[in-house]
């Protein structure tokens, strides 16, 4: 492998985890359009198990629309430890561990999941997009939230 192709290479890993982390951070957010910008336009495989299988991320942007952007949703995604590998110039496959905390305002409810995620990528006109994820849960918590005046 020659400098360029290094350098490519590096290029390329680089893009596919910020497009990983633009999809985490918009989920936080709750910028529909940004999470939309993150999956291949098209038949894609979005499997989030109990949630539902999605082949358009329109479907997806649907159910995630429904049950994340309400104002007593609160969420945190953070993604961890990718194993990024590069399958050729425009197709690659990861996996990532997922923290994700998520508390609802209103009763105070929390839930904590660990999860891992198997996603496939594909550089499309230059920008790389998820066009597969499977989002598995390894590990749940659930509690009830104690308001800081409530703990005194």
């Amino acid at each position: 492998m020659d400098l360029s192709q290094r350098i490519a290479r590096l290029e390329a890993l680089e893009a596919i985890r910020r497009v990983k982390h633009c999809y985490l951070n918009s989920c936080d957010l709750k910028d529909v359009e940004q999470i939309r910008n993150c999956f291949a336009d098209g038949e894609v495989d979005i499997d989030f198990g109990p949630l539902g299988r999605y082949r358009h991320r329109d479907d997806f942007i649907e159910m995630y629309s429904r049950l994340a952007c309400q104002p007593r949703v609160i969420d945190s995604h953070h993604g961890a430890n990718p194993e990024i590998d590069l399958l050729s110039e425009s197709e690659a496959r990861g996996r990532w561990a997922l923290s994700y905390f998520n508390l609802d305002a209103e009763t105070g409810a929390t839930r904590r999941l660990g999860v891992i995620y198997h996603d496939r990528y594909r550089c499309i006109d230059g920008q790389w997009k998820i066009v597969a994820c499977k989002s598995t849960v390894i590990a749940e918590v659930c509690g009830q939230h104690q308001p800081v005046s409530a703990q005194a």
